[in-house]
């Protein structure tokens, strides 16, 4: 399984230091479904984040080309998950868009900080906000896939650069359960729905 993270408009470094947060929450919990996803970076800021052909682009780039199937359209040997951060949510959501469209299939899409972005599409859709105002003004409670806020909040970078240090709550059909970033994500590619 592939996790395709799709950063934003901001320093190289913090992106490294979200993808060593996720492997070291697999290094902690080994039964973690984080362990069996292949992690791939889109590379921006080098490369805009909001354009999602480049993303597919690089997606193809990086994976073995759409087999066609019996029924003539293309699909892919492998679900992809999605994981846009800030403008980053951008791209994602219309590289996820565009890989179905083209036969291949979509596991689900995680946006972290993606404000005004409207998310939308037949795959699961995981929201993560910095802060509770940010997750209720921005369509908390109104998904039917689980979301997480920070509590206490935390700036917008650090909720990149450190989410193994971001406690807050994951939220789904009216039930809360405390949890910090890293173990959000790791549930979420464990049952995308």
């Amino acid at each position: 399984m592939i996790c395709l993270i799709c950063p934003g408009f901001h320093l190289a470094k913090d992106t490294v230091a979200f993808v060593k947060a996720l492997e070291g929450s697999q290094q902690k919990n080994p039964d973690s479904q984080l362990s069996k996803f292949q992690i791939l970076v889109y590379p921006a800021p080098d490369r805009s984040p909001v354009l999602s052909w480049q993303i597919v682009q690089f997606l193809r780039q990086s994976l073995p080309q759409p087999q066609s199937s019996q029924t003539g359209e293309g699909s892919s040997s492998v679900a992809i998950a999605f994981l846009g951060f800030s403008a980053g949510v951008v791209g994602a959501l219309g590289a996820a868009h565009l890989w179905q469209h083209q036969g291949g299939q979509v596991q689900c899409l995680m946006a972290l900080d993606g404000w005004g972005v409207p998310l939308w599409g037949d795959f699961p859709i995981h929201r993560l906000s910095h802060d509770s105002w940010t997750h209720w003004t921005t369509g908390g409670g109104q998904s039917s896939t689980a979301d997480f806020y920070a509590d206490p909040a935390v700036t917008h970078l650090d909720l990149w650069r450190a989410p193994q240090r971001v406690w807050g709550w994951r939220v789904h059909a009216g039930q809360q359960q405390r949890c910090c970033a890293t173990d959000f994500i790791g549930q979420i590619l464990s049952h995308p729905t």
